[in-house]
């Protein structure tokens, strides 16, 4: 028996995505966005309000990060997400994050978070809220690499948004093998 909760913006897993940009005066500004995914091979799409500090940011530069939030910066992630950058100007100092230039887009690494996705804007409708950004690199510290040199979910620690309970968790173990376990069913 399954019960019906009609329509609400639940899936598993909602990444929690931390939107950087740099302000007018070069100033870095981060927000927390759990609305977001991947379309195409070099696009992403956010769901962003247009009243956000970030916002302004990002349609002024034509440019923004994307980070991964993680375990160790939990509360940095959530804190950019229940303050203002329009009500606390230097939000993202008080987080605790340092801004590291990227060499490819005009927004912030966020030195805290190891992974990033640096995007140019390609275009926002501030009714639907709906944000979509061309992925131009996407950079990873060195310290979450594996052996080969890839990204390592385990070292990275990713947290996901629970919308239900409003909770945040870790990324799991790994489970399985994609594109490889379900070729057992398709045997004769």
């Amino acid at each position: 028996m399954r019960k019906n909760f009609g329509a609400k913006p639940w899936t598993y897993p909602q990444p929690v995505f931390i939107v950087g940009t740099y302000d007018e005066e070069g100033r870095p500004d981060a927000m927390n966005a759990a609305w977001g995914g991947i379309d195409y091979d070099d696009q992403i799409n956010l769901c962003l309000s247009a009243g956000h500090k970030t916002v302004k940011n990002l349609l002024a530069r034509r440019a923004f990060t994307v980070s991964m939030g993680t375990e160790e910066q939990l509360v940095a992630c959530d804190y950019v997400g229940v303050v203002s950058g329009n009500k606390e100007p230097e939000k993202f100092a008080k987080a605790g994050f340092h801004a590291l230039r990227s060499e490819f887009v005009d927004a912030p690494l966020i030195e805290e978070l190891p992974m990033a996705v640096e995007c140019e804007l390609v275009s926002y409708d501030p009714e639907t809220c709906h944000l979509v950004g061309r992925i131009v690199n996407v950079s990873a510290d060195e310290r979450i690499l594996d052996g080969n040199g890839k990204i390592d979910p385990m070292k990275l620690k990713p947290i996901v948004f629970d919308p239900v309970h409003n909770g945040y968790h870790v990324l799991g173990e790994r489970v399985g093998n994609a594109f490889k376990d379900g070729l057992a069913l398709a045997k004769d």
